[in-house]
């Protein structure tokens, strides 16, 4: 068994490997910590990596109340305090990002980096009619049917060209043990709508490296592009390969700039 503490009201689920600098990877809608797996054995040989289940999701509590992205920072927060962590780099995809910039304004002295991988500061409004219906739509259909309409968004046409890949991503979502609860999923949307850092992303200090995959239509370039030239000093990196789900159709790209940031970042501090 992975161990689950209790914070905030909820059992969460979180899962720590390797050793080194403490790096914290939060994933985003509709994903749990599996969804880190195939960056792990990279990261894992240079940093401790702590994964968890956000409320609502895998193995971590979904109670009924709505959530915030605020609420789900908080929960981190309490997690790390917990583990005893004081200092901290932090990776968030999707939302995972929406919760990283809300950890990153409030604790501003524990997070020496941000990487926000295919993230937002605040959606449009085709992105914001997108969640919205990914919330409700459990509700109406079975899991198969809504794996196939959510992930034409989320990978590309060269990955969907792979014999077998979607279909074994559907058969994978539909055996897994611990699927999202309908009610989850909305209050994960509306929390992903109610979200908003335009007018504060000056106020995050941190080194940050904002990643996209060039061919991310559900949050694409123009998200990353305002959240780089939002933060002070943020760097931009736009991928050729993989779209939103580039975590698993590029892991490998998407690994190496995320080692070459924290790499870079070592040499500067070490040069002063």
């Amino acid at each position: 068994m992975m161990p689950k503490v209790q914070i905030n009201g909820i059992d969460l689920f979180y899962d720590i490997k390797g050793t080194g600098e403490p790096l914290l990877l939060i994933a985003g809608f509709l994903c749990d910590h599996s969804y880190w797996s195939l960056l792990m054995p990279s990261l894992i040989s240079h940093y401790q990596v702590i994964r968890l289940d956000n409320r609502g999701m895998g193995q971590s509590s979904a109670p009924q109340s709505p959530y915030s992205i605020k609420q789900m920072a908080g929960d981190i927060a309490a997690l790390l305090n917990y583990i005893g962590i004081n200092k901290i780099h932090i990776v968030g995809h999707s939302m995972g990002g929406q919760i990283a910039q809300e950890l990153a304004l409030a604790y501003p002295k524990k997070i020496q980096s941000l990487m926000l991988l295919s993230s937002l500061a605040k959606g449009d409004e085709l992105f914001n009619s997108i969640i919205e219906t990914w919330g409700d739509l459990l509700i109406n259909v079975d899991l198969k049917l809504y794996e196939k309409v959510v992930l034409p968004w989320i990978f590309t046409d060269r990955f969907y060209s792979i014999p077998g890949m979607i279909e074994g991503l559907i058969e994978f979502a539909i055996k897994y043990p611990f699927p999202p609860a309908t009610h989850s999923l909305s209050h994960h949307s509306r929390a992903m709508l109610d979200f908003d850092t335009t007018d504060r992303l000056q106020q995050i200090h941190c080194p940050t490296l904002v990643l996209v995959g060039k061919q991310d239509i559900l949050t694409p370039l123009k998200f990353s592009q305002q959240l780089a030239q939002g933060i002070p000093n943020a760097e931009l990196v736009v991928l050729d390969s993989g779209g939103h789900g580039f975590l698993i159709e590029s892991s490998d790209v998407v690994v190496s700039a995320m080692l070459n940031f924290l790499r870079n970042l070592k040499l500067t501090y070490t040069n002063f």
